[in-house]
């Protein structure tokens, strides 16, 4: 009988013993992330090369996966979406962010569905790349206005 108050102590001792080596082996999480230039400077993409293939990009409609709104991160996606107008001048109605796959830049973008109603245009899909850090685009996808950036 003294052999089952060890038992009963060794399996509550084996148990917080297997769960403790989990949390230790938890490392904290980073203070900070790279920036998406930083990342892509890491991988060798040079002002001149990202100036091509910009170029390349304006060749198609600004908005679209082969020529996405860039912006600097998400805070960048949302300024531009309020200074986005219809044809009317008023604030389009604005849909969930959407996944969009692979844009022009070779970086992940996502879609936004805007609808201007009967000020035209009427229903849009825009594509915006969230890795142009410091970027703010001035320009407006066809048929919508853009407000200038406050100072």
């Amino acid at each position: 009988m003294a052999y089952r108050p060890l038992k009963s102590l060794l399996i509550p001792i084996a148990a917080a013993a297997l769960l403790a080596a989990p949390a230790h082996a938890l490392k904290p999480p980073r203070e900070e992330s790279p920036t998406p230039r930083a990342l892509l400077d890491g991988m060798g993409t040079s002002d001149e090369e990202m100036a091509r293939e910009i170029a390349a990009a304006d060749r198609h409609p600004l908005g679209s996966r082969d020529n996405p709104i860039r912006v600097g991160g998400p805070e960048g996606e949302r300024a531009y979406l309020a200074r986005l107008r219809c044809a009317d001048s008023s604030a389009p109605a604005i849909g969930p962010r959407t996944a969009a796959g692979v844009g022009a830049f070779g970086s992940i973008v996502a879609s936004y569905l805007v609808d201007c109603g009967m000020a035209g245009p009427a229903k849009a899909e825009l594509v915006m790349d969230m890795y142009h850090e410091g970027h703010a685009e001035h320009r407006a996808p066809r048929g919508f206005t853009i407000k200038p950036l406050r100072p």
